[in-house]
């Protein structure tokens, strides 16, 4: 569905035409998982994928929404009454976003949205982050608040965090608001400090594929929260405000420290291992060796992942092991974990025989089959009418 759908959608659903059109993508993460909520390094970059949001502005302080992809019709709140644990549906991530912002001052008096997405729900994607960024987006222009991409991105995890309760960091709201086509944000989750990093498969004859397990998973289910919170004691244990304070060059010495805490140990060393695989990508994309060397270093991490931090599960490891085996320059899982999607780096002319050996793996196995598409680095939230 395109913007102009998305218009005349609106138009019917609530009589009157939409003041505009917004989009926001979901995102791929290149390599620095695990890390945004310990203060360190994340490389994210946007999907062609979006969530698109037609709305108009409401002075009578009753907010509409209404999604193309979920039955019924439009679902009528008053931003009066909004409050933390009051929906646990999809439409608690718009509505959070409104509560987010009129908390913070902004003179947000209501709104008419209906939305449609093709970022894949589930998957590791970001598609709630999508969906919360294109909403505070259209509400940011509608009502001229002026804010920034990176403050949108404050105020949508803010939505996510505490309205609709899952203990997420600050890197898929910022990849959603503030990404560049043709590149990956390189993000200081500290002090929000970004840069763009070009990355430009195709001119090295290079295919990044995603491969969507359709493993569901869900972050405010309990495991993510509790890894967060082992790394938060970790911190606490090593005397540190953040494990991005944790130098790598220090690393076995806090191991140390942290004694028989072997849980712990595990969770601290990837994100120290993690924030340092962040910089090693950057160097290598910035040098003669391009991005054909970084393969090794996406692999390593997945390793981390899931023996350290221990998020894989069967259907993503059989995608990393069957991709190496069958050529792939790197793998690994991406994403809060438990489920969703694997990135492959692959060579241009590799991509079909990959993707049969992925698909032929998942049938042998018995697990359903996955989702393969490529990950073309894409613009971040914009308007588009």
């Amino acid at each position: 569905m395109g913007a102009q759908q998305v218009r005349d959608g609106f138009a019917e659903l609530y009589g009157t035409a939409p003041e505009g059109v917004w989009a926001a993508p979901g995102r791929v993460n290149l390599i620095g998982e695990h890390t945004d909520y310990n203060d360190g390094f994340v490389m994210p970059f946007a999907l062609p994928h979006v969530t698109l949001a037609a709305v108009a502005r409401r002075d009578d302080g009753v907010l509409r929404l209404h999604s193309a992809d979920v039955p019924g019709g439009p679902v009528e709140l008053r931003v009066a009454d909004l409050a933390p644990g009051t929906d646990d549906g999809w439409t608690a991530y718009p509505a959070g976003v409104v509560w987010a912002l009129r908390e913070a001052g902004h003179p947000v008096s209501g709104a008419d949205v209906h939305l449609t997405s093709t970022v894949p729900s589930g998957a590791g994607l970001s598609s709630s982050a999508a969906l919360e960024v294109v909403v505070a987006l259209a509400l940011n222009d509608l009502y001229a608040l002026g804010l920034k991409g990176w403050q949108l991105a404050r105020l949508c995890q803010r939505a996510e965090n505490v309205y609709v309760g899952a203990p997420t960091g600050i890197m898929d709201q910022t990849a959603s608001a503030c990404c560049e086509e043709g590149h990956a944000l390189f993000l200081d989750t500290r002090d929000l400090s970004q840069r763009q990093i070009p990355f430009d498969l195709a001119r090295e004859g290079l295919r990044l594929l995603v491969v969507d397990t359709r493993v569901q998973h869900a972050h405010s289910d309990g495991e993510y929260g509790k890894r967060r919170a082992g790394c938060e004691k970790g911190a606490a244990l090593l005397g540190v405000d953040a494990l991005r304070d944790v130098p790598h060059d220090g690393l076995d010495a806090a191991l140390a420290q942290l004694g028989d805490e072997e849980e712990i140990r595990r969770l601290v060393r990837h994100v120290v291992t993690e924030d340092a695989r962040v910089e090693r990508v950057i160097s290598l994309l910035s040098s003669s060796a391009g991005a054909r060397a970084i393969g090794p270093v996406l692999t390593e991490g997945h390793v981390s992942l899931r023996d350290d931090f221990r998020i894989s599960c069967p259907e993503l490891d059989l995608v990393v092991d069957t991709a190496l085996a069958a050529g792939a320059l790197g793998a690994r899982m991406t994403g809060g974990g438990f489920g969703g999607s694997a990135i492959v780096l692959a060579e241009e002319g590799g991509v079909a025989a990959l993707t049969e050996a992925v698909e032929a793996a998942f049938a042998e196995a018995g697990f359903t089959a996955p989702r393969v598409f490529e990950a073309v680095p894409s613009a971040g939230a914009r308007r588009l009418l």
